[in-house]
């Protein structure tokens, strides 16, 4: 664990080192991503069949690719009562806050009177890429299809992979309550090559959403520009504000709370007291042979955890921005001032009360967020990433008169000849 002051010389070099450290693998896959997307592309759900033999260890054919009906609603009878009803919460709750982001189309008429606007209009097909196995994670299924599903997506289909022909009957059971029907039992890069460019027993997508390993994201990036993706994720991270009027352990938790999630991940506190630092660093350290993943987080909190004592919150501010973390906690006497200061995060957490663990499964905002510092640009899944934009313009020809010379003179300026006639043609008809 890192230990940083801002009062100290050699602070800001410390810093930027800490901004700098490469946390995601650094396995190098583009190759083998390439070879595997090509032979998708080339051999349809033959490659896929090899691939998943290959990788997962299942022998699958073309016609046991999709899970049929009766599996997926059998996996769904199958769930504890009291988890049925957390997953029915939790999909109530993310399906009011994202059908409450629907946006309204534009429309209006200037002065010149052209009449101009934009349109909204849902993706035709989603792809979903949801990690299989016994590491599975239903609530990113909630969150992944929710939105598409509220945007009015007419086709959503997904991808689990099933290694020695495991799945975690929760996932299905998420799926089957975000209204996801279409799902098939293959990963890694083999599965978004098949959403991308379509076999004949996996149809093409439009965009494909959702985390995996260091080939699916490689296979994202290669695919992009063929379909839309979400973003590249990177390992999680929380930053979290405290001052001294917290519980050492309660802000201990929320920094290993992230810390479970992969030894790449990094959780860094940021306090205004000293004391306070040394408290909460001794708390992670009593809490964690408690854990079940207790070697996982302590690899994270050792090589990408942090403690950096501040002078003042305005620093903090200051710091937060240039991190520009997936998470932010704001565990401080008045969050909202903080919170209104505070320019780049992912996901803010506002008071004692609200962890960033209640965000992961049923606040209702989206928990597929940007990493890697780039929420400096990016923001989280949404419904504006299954919806695109179609822009309008209506001119009469009095509009046209009132605003086409200008397009002339702009077109003849640019040496686009046939420009400025296609505008002018109609200006001299009038």
């Amino acid at each position: 664990m890192i230990r940083l002051s801002t009062a100290d010389a050699g602070f800001e070099a410390a810093f930027v080192a800490l901004l700098a450290q490469a946390r995601e693998t650094t396995e190098s896959v583009d190759r083998a991503v390439a070879e595997i997307v090509a032979d998708v592309r080339a051999r349809g759900d033959a490659a896929v069949l090899e691939y998943t033999a290959r990788f997962d260890r299942l022998t699958l054919t073309a016609a046991t690719l999709r899970i049929g009906a009766e599996e997926i609603d059998a996996a769904a009878a199958s769930i504890p009562a009291e988890l049925a009803a957390a997953l029915d919460l939790a999909a109530a709750r993310i399906e009011a806050f994202h059908r409450a982001q629907l946006p309204q189309d534009l429309r209006m008429t200037d002065a010149a009177g052209v009449t101009m606007g934009m349109r909204w209009g849902a993706l035709d097909a989603a792809g979903l890429y949801v990690p299989g196995g016994k590491a599975a994670y239903p609530s990113s299924v909630l969150m992944n299809a929710i939105p598409a599903r509220v945007a009015g997506v007419g086709r959503i289909a997904m991808c689990v992979p099933t290694p020695d022909g495991v799945l975690n009957p929760l996932v299905l059971a998420a799926a089957r309550r975000a209204g996801v029907t279409e799902i098939y039992r293959i990963g890694g890069a083999q599965a978004v090559a098949a959403l991308a460019y379509g076999t004949a027993r996996v149809p093409a997508v439009d965009r494909i959403v959702g985390p995996g390993n260091a080939y699916v994201a490689e296979a994202k990036r290669q695919v992009f520009g063929r379909v839309g993706i979400d973003n590249i994720a990177g390992p999680s991270e929380v930053v979290v504000l405290a001052d001294a009027d917290n519980d050492p352990r309660r802000i201990a938790v929320d920094l290993l709370a992230q810390a479970e999630h992969d030894e790449a991940a990094q959780s860094i506190l940021i306090t205004d007291s000293a004391a306070f630092a040394d408290a909460v660093a001794a708390a992670v350290l009593a809490e964690l042979p408690s854990l079940p993943r207790s070697a996982i987080a302590g690899a994270s909190w050792a090589a990408n955890g942090a403690v950096i004592v501040v002078q003042n919150w305005e620093q903090a501010v200051t710091l937060v921005d240039r991190l520009a973390p997936e998470h932010l906690e704001l565990m401080v006497k008045d969050p909202e001032a903080l919170f209104a200061r505070v320019r780049h995060a992912g996901a803010v957490f506002l008071g004692a009360f609200c962890p960033e663990a209640i965000g992961d499964y049923v606040a209702g905002p989206n928990h597929v967020l940007p990493t890697g510092r780039t929420a400096r640009f990016a923001s989280g899944l949404s419904v504006f990433d299954f919806l695109k934009r179609t822009t309008f313009v209506s001119a009469t020809p009095n509009a046209l008169a009132a605003i086409g010379p200008a397009g002339v003179a702009l077109a003849e300026a640019e040496g686009l000849q046939a420009h400025a006639r296609s505008i002018s043609l109609r200006l001299a008809e009038r």
